[in-house]
C-alpha cells in the first residue's frame, strides 16, 4: 500500500482543523500551542500507527503503533466535531441573516472553538475505555420454525473481529476465552478477523484459542483479515489449536438421544476470499453439499452481505461480523452503504441474520456507541 496519498490527505485535514479552531482559542495562548502541537503530532505519528511494522523492530513497532492509532481515534472525532461546528456556525450565520443581530455569533465561535478539543479528548477516552474492557456478553433469542425439541435452547457462543495484532495480545484474548468458557454453550463460533498479522508475529498471542470449550466444539471462518496475513498458514495453525475450519463445508451435530432433525453447521469463506484465492470463492451452496435434507441449517459467514445467497440455499440462521457496528460514532451510518446489516437481529426473507458488532477493534482502540460483545445465540421454537 502506498502510504504518501493518505499522508498528504491527512496532513491536510489537520490543516484544516487547526485553520477552523486555533482563531477562536485567541484568549488561551497555551491553549492555541497545545492545539498545534497535538495536530502537528498527530499529522507524524498517524501513518506510524498503519505501517510500524515496516519501518520500525519489535518493540519499538508496538508503542509506535499504539501512539499513531491513539492519535488517529482523536483525530477522527476532531474532525467530525470540526466539521459538525462549521456546519453549525454555518445555520446560525444564516438565520442571523433573517435575524440581524439576535444571535451572539462571535460568543459561539469562540465557545464552539473552545468546546471542540474537549469534546474530542472526553470523546476519545470513554472510547478506549471502552475498547480496552473485556466485551460484554449480549443474550438473543432466535426463534426457528420447525425446531424439534431435543435442539431447543440449543447455544452458539459467537465472537468476531477480535483483530488479535499489535495492540490485542494474549491478555486480551485471554480474557474473552473465560468469558466465552462460562457461557457453557453447545458450539463456539468465530465469525473471522480473528488476526491482523503473520503466525510467526502472533501465534502466542492467539494460543489460549486451544483452552475454548464446549459441548461440540469451536468453528471458525475465514474473515478478509485473514487474507491480509496469510489465511492458509492461519487455517494450519487454527486446527493445531484444535479449531475446526470450515471452508465452504459442514458438519452435522446431533444432541444425545435426538432422533429428529440434526442441527448442520456449515462455514463459508470470506465473501471477498475469490480476490486472494480462487480456490477459497465464497459459495454457501457448496457448504451444504450432502448435507441432511431435513435439519435446521445455521451459516458462518464473516460478511452480512453473504446473506442474499444463504437465503436463496435454504439456511435457517446466519452469523456474522466484519460491521463492528461501526466501532464508533459517526461511522455506523456509513456501514449500510456495504453491508445490509449493521448490527444485531434481522431477517431477509425466511433468513435470520445475525451480526455482531464484534469482540475486540480494528485501527483505534476505540468503541463509542458500538460495544464490543461475546454473543450468546440460543435456538427457540418459531
Amino acid at each position: 500500500m502506498n502510504f504518501l496519498p493518505l499522508a498528504v490527505v491527512t496532513a491536510l485535514l489537520h490543516v484544516y482543523i487547526g485553520a477552523r479552531l486555533v482563531p477562536g482559542l485567541d484568549a488561551h495562548p497555551l491553549g492555541q500551542w497545545l492545539l498545534i502541537a497535538g495536530l502537528v503530532l498527530s499529522a507524524l505519528l498517524m501513518p506510524l500507527g498503519l505501517m510500524a511494522g515496516r519501518v520500525a523492530k519489535q518493540p519499538l513497532a508496538d508503542v509506535l503503533t499504539w501512539v499513531g492509532l491513539l492519535f488517529m481515534g482523536l483525530f477522527s472525532s476532531m474532525l467530525v466535531l470540526t466539521v459538525a461546528r462549521d456546519a453549525g456556525l454555518l445555520l446560525l450565520w444564516l438565520a442571523d441573516m433573517l435575524a440581524p443581530g439576535r444571535l451572539p455569533l462571535a460568543w459561539l465561535r469562540i465557545a464552539s472553538a473552545e468546546a471542540v478539543p474537549l469534546l474530542g479528548v472526553l470523546v476519545t477516552l470513554l472510547g478506549f475505555l471502552n475498547a480496552r474492557r473485556t466485551a460484554a456478553v449480549v443474550r438473543v433469542d432466535v426463534p426457528i420454525k420447525g425446531l424439534p425439541p431435543a435442539l431447543q435452547g440449543f447455544t452458539l457462543a459467537q465472537i468476531s473481529d477480535i483483530h488479535v495484532g499489535p495492540t490485542i495480545k494474549q491478555a486480551y484474548l485471554r480474557r474473552i476465552v473465560d468469558k466465552v468458557n462460562a457461557l457453557d454453550a453447545d458450539v463456539v463460533a468465530i465469525t473471522g478477523d480473528l488476526v491482523d498479522g503473520k503466525v510467526a508475529e502472533l501465534s502466542a498471542h492467539t494460543a489460549p484459542l486451544a483452552d475454548l470449550k464446549s459441548r461440540h466444539g469451536t468453528y471458525f471462518v475465514t474473515g478478509n483479515h485473514e487474507y491480509y496475513s496469510g489465511a492458509h498458514a492461519w487455517v494450519d495453525e487454527l486446527r493445531r489449536l484444535g479449531l475446526t475450519v470450515l471452508l465452504n463445508e459442514h458438519v452435522v451435530i446431533r444432541s444425545p438421544g435426538d432422533d429428529g432433525k440434526p442441527l448442520v453447521l456449515a462455514g463459508v469463506t470470506d465473501y471477498s476470499a475469490g480476490h486472494f484465492d480462487p480456490a477459497h470463492r465464497s459459495d454457501p451452496e457448496a457448504a451444504l453439499r450432502g448435507a441432511p435434507l431435513d435439519a435446521v441449517r445455521v451459516l458462518l459467514a464473516h460478511q452480512p452481505r453473504s446473506a442474499a445467497a444463504a437465503a436463496k440455499a435454504g439456511f435457517d440462521l446466519q452469523l456474522s461480523g466484519h460491521t463492528h457496528g461501526g466501532q464508533f460514532y459517526p461511522w455506523n451510518l456509513f456501514v449500510r452503504f456495504q453491508q445490509p446489516f449493521t448490527a444485531g437481529l434481522h431477517k431477509l426473507q425466511n433468513l435470520w441474520v445475525y451480526t455482531s458488532r464484534g469482540t475486540g477493534y480494528w485501527g483505534p482502540p476505540k468503541r463509542f456507541g458500538a460495544p464490543s460483545e461475546i454473543t450468546a445465540l440460543r435456538l427457540v421454537a418459531g
